[in-house]
């Protein structure tokens, strides 16, 4: 590959990497030593210069870091998941402590996410079954939303603040409207079954090549990620390395497309930002992976079905390209805002950002 820089993390292993939504020079790593395993953590703020990337800060927990989001409404401040449960947000003018603190879930928080449209708040989710709204103002939580078992990852809907999802152990994407009454199952409007199979119309779907596709045996959601060009559809993937997308609008309906190719769990998928069909996932196979959803690609389905009936056709996406220099696990990937559209960053437990070019992997 021609394209890439790397900065490396010796002693702490990355959990997370950010891109800045202000600049397209800055981004953040969240790591833990021992592979978070036990002892501390400490979050990078890095900067890209002509020399290279250079740390430009750092701040230390005393337990793991899982995950961080960069403040949307001010660019010199990120908040950190870390494993005692807290939530610590960090400015970049003040030295060494946090500026605030948030502590309310009982076990690791695995997963934070900063309001995109208002910006006035933020979410996580811990694997003590819960999500949490918050304001960077106030140290108590404003709303606690109920999962009930290990939740990886949650997320805001990129064009709506009253949506709100989750993916979990249980093998379900939830969706959480906060305009509906908190009696209505706590704001839970939608639980799509990541591993199930189409239960609404024909009850059953057929991949582009003709075969049926009869769902998964159910296994952990590790991650998950909002399009940006179409709010209604979510990639998913985890434990079984298949990274499949929805339509929220159709809980019953089964995937949209599915990816297969990871060897290992997908540990991070990506819209992104720059086109409506293309996305980067990362693995424990210590590979990151880019693919389009064939969404943007004409169909061409031939085949009969029972009684002359046309099943919903679940898109199979293609593999565009492949990067390979981590040399363990990789734990986190974010693309650019800025630019022409393609420059990646990846993490992995190999103690090593990559920062690249993905426009280069793409194959025609």
């Amino acid at each position: 590959m021609a394209s890439m820089l790397e900065f490396r993390t010796p002693g702490y292993n990355p959990y997370a990497v950010k891109y800045s939504p202000y600049y397209d020079s800055r981004l953040a790593v969240a790591t833990a030593s021992n592979y978070g395993i036990v002892g501390n953590g400490r979050v990078f703020c890095l900067g890209l210069s002509a020399a290279g990337v250079q740390c430009e800060k750092s701040f230390e927990t005393n337990d793991a870091q899982y995950d961080l989001a960069w403040s949307e409404i001010n660019e010199n401040q990120l908040i950190v998941a870390c494993g005692d449960g807290s939530i610590k947000l960090f400015d970049l003018g003040v030295e060494n402590f946090p500026v605030m603190n948030f502590h309310e879930h009982k076990r690791e928080t695995f997963s934070v996410c900063w309001n995109p449209v208002t910006k006035d708040s933020f979410i996580s989710s811990s694997w003590d079954g819960t999500v949490k709204l918050w304001s960077p103002t106030r140290n108590e939580s404003i709303k606690t939303l109920p999962i009930g078992c290990c939740t990886y990852s949650t997320s805001y809907c990129p064009s709506n603040p009253a949506l709100i999802s989750s993916v979990s152990a249980d093998s379900s994407l939830r969706i959480f409207d906060l305009r509906t009454p908190v009696s209505a199952k706590y704001h839970l409007t939608n639980v799509i079954p990541v591993h199930a199979p189409a239960t609404g119309g024909q009850g059953y779907s057929r991949l582009a090549d003709g075969s049926i596709y009869s769902g998964a045996v159910p296994n952990e959601v590790l991650t998950h990620d909002w399009n940006k060009y179409n709010d209604t559809v979510i990639a998913t993937a985890g434990v079984d390395r298949v990274i499949r997308t929805f339509d929220i609008r159709n809980p019953a309906g089964g995937p949209l497309a599915v990816m297969t190719g990871h060897e290992y769990a997908v540990r991070r998928v990506a819209w992104s930002p720059h086109a409506s069909d293309i996305l980067v996932s990362a693995s424990y196979d210590m590979s990151v992976r880019v693919w389009t959803d064939g969404s943007t690609m004409p169909q061409n389905v031939q085949h009969t079905v029972p009684s002359g009936r046309q099943p919903d056709t679940v898109r199979a996406g293609t593999q565009l390209g492949l990067m390979n220099r981590h040399t363990e696990f990789v734990t986190g990937v974010d693309w650019c805002l800025f630019g022409a559209g393609g420059w990646c960053a990846s993490a992995g437990w190999d103690e090593r950002v990559l920062l690249w070019d993905a426009a280069s992997l793409l194959r025609g």
